[in-house]
């Protein structure tokens, strides 16, 4: 299992566009990823998912990646809130 943080560096945060990016993003890989905010823990295969934790710009989240892909679903990840992220 890998677990990475991240401060949401989107002013806006993870709004219909990022999430729905964050959806198609993880469904290419075979691990499951969550992402906790706070106490709440979700399942990133729904984007109504991710829009009910509504994660704001300056926020800290975890992402946790379990399964046999889990090095190349990291790497994605740390582009995605790293760089993709800032720009949708």
């Amino acid at each position: 299992m890998i677990s990475k943080e991240y401060t949401i560096l989107a002013p806006e945060g993870i709004h219909a566009r990022p999430a729905t990016a964050l959806v198609r993003l993880v469904k290419k890989f075979k691990s499951g990823i969550s992402l906790k905010k706070g106490d709440k823990t979700i399942q990133l295969n729904s984007m109504l998912n991710i829009l009910a934790l509504s994660t704001k710009g300056g926020d800290l989240i975890s992402i946790l990646i379990d399964g046999e892909d889990e090095a190349e679903a990291a790497s994605a990840m740390d582009i995605f809130f790293n760089e993709h992220l800032p720009n949708l």
